[in-house]
């Protein structure tokens, strides 16, 4: 293999500038998501092959190599399967762009790309019931502009199921009130969909706006800073106010409540109150039907329910024997 010690660093470099930002316009978290993956890789490297990161050449990215940073991720950084197949994830999308503009590392490429995501347990889906969020909404001090803001913020969060990236970039101007109200926000892969309101989240919202009475362009949840939110930020007021709510409602002692725990909550309970499950996809703006069906596996009174159709253990099994000679020859058929 003939030896390329300029083209990683360059190719690296391109893969940011021209594939990811100009040809693929990914977005800022994507960007984010795959500097770290190679920021961790780079700084393995320069751990483990005592080079410089733009000494590293494509001959010591082999597969044992890539093998033990992924290991290292688990064992030594402690990350789950998970986080391990997102890192996976950002190289192979790198060595697909390496197979294309760079030939003579196809055979490398080849062999990266056939490393497997790891499998894993799925864990059961955690949501809160309906006394677990009433106590959450009732939880902030409304004398405060801080509790005001965070009582509004996770009315909204409940009721829209909006991933925390979503809900931070939120500006005053994408909510609309009044007859068919709704609120537009850019989810994954830059898609933009619109998520309608309930009366309640509808006066709730209008209040907060009236009182804030800012710029359209400017935050619609800020911090006391003015500037938006961050998502270290929300957990630590969602982690706040369950410290509270857990005092009139000892069952959220033993749950977490992280943004993504009230997204599953917006999603069981319209599961709950009979939304289609595509429906439900497109509410919370998965790209496929297929990711909503753990909500369906979670749900334990769907499951009952079903169970309650099926013939009990100790009923003798029969046969179905029509009583017409119509309904004979449609069963025969």
């Amino acid at each position: 293999m003939m030896k390329t010690n300029a083209e990683f660093p360059k190719l690296l470099q391109a893969f940011f500038t021209d594939r990811l930002m100009n040809q693929r316009k990914a977005s800022q978290h994507t960007i984010a998501s795959y500097r770290d993956t190679f920021r961790l890789l780079l700084g393995f490297a320069t751990q483990q092959l005592k080079k410089a990161p733009s000494k590293v050449d494509f001959e010591d990215l082999d597969t044992p190599f890539i093998g033990a940073f992924l290991d290292n991720l688990e064992k030594d950084r402690n990350n789950s399967a998970r986080s391990r197949n997102v890192r996976l994830a950002a190289i192979h999308s790198f060595f697909n762009y390496v197979a294309i503009y760079e030939p003579c590392q196809g055979a490398l490429a080849q062999r990266i790309l056939a490393i497997p995501s790891k499998r894993y347990k799925r864990k059961q889906v955690v949501f809160l019931n309906r006394c677990e969020v009433d106590a959450l909404l009732a939880a902030p001090d409304l004398d405060t502009w801080t509790g005001r803001r965070d009582r509004v913020l996770m009315l909204v969060m409940v009721q829209t199921g909006l991933r925390v990236s979503e809900l931070t970039a939120l500006r005053c101007q994408d909510i609309v009130l009044g007859t068919g109200a709704h609120v537009r926000c850019t989810g994954k892969g830059r898609k933009e969909r619109c998520i309608p309101l309930r009366k309640e989240t509808v006066a709730t919202l209008r209040a907060w706006l009236r009182k804030r009475n800012e710029d359209p362009s400017e935050p619609l949840f800020p911090n006391t800073r003015g500037g938006p939110l961050s998502s270290d930020g929300v957990q630590y007021l969602l982690n706040k106010h369950r410290a509270t709510a857990s005092q009139q409602c000892p069952s959220l002692k033993k749950k977490k409540v992280s943004p993504h725990v009230l997204r599953h909550t917006t999603a069981m309970d319209l599961l709950q109150h009979g939304v289609d499950s595509s429906v439900i996809a497109l509410w919370l703006g998965h790209e496929s039907v297929e990711t909503t069906q753990i909500y369906i596996h979670a749900d334990l009174e769907l499951k009952e329910k079903a169970l309650a159709k099926t013939t009990p253990l100790n009923v003798k099994p029969g046969r179905y024997r029509p009583d017409d000679h119509l309904l004979a020859f449609l069963q025969s058929l």
